[in-house]
């Protein structure tokens, strides 16, 4: 089994995925600073 290693950035996105799941990617990126494109391919 591979094991992921998470930065701080994945972690605010996880974060703010608990928080609010329904969170758009936009407020999302906004939220962990970083682009719409990148934050939402960390979350995939």
């Amino acid at each position: 089994m591979a094991f992921l290693r998470l930065d701080a950035i994945d972690l605010k996105i996880l974060d703010a995925i608990q928080r609010d799941g329904r969170i758009t990617k936009l407020a999302l990126a906004e939220q962990v600073g970083l682009s719409p494109t990148p934050c939402w391919m960390r979350l995939r």
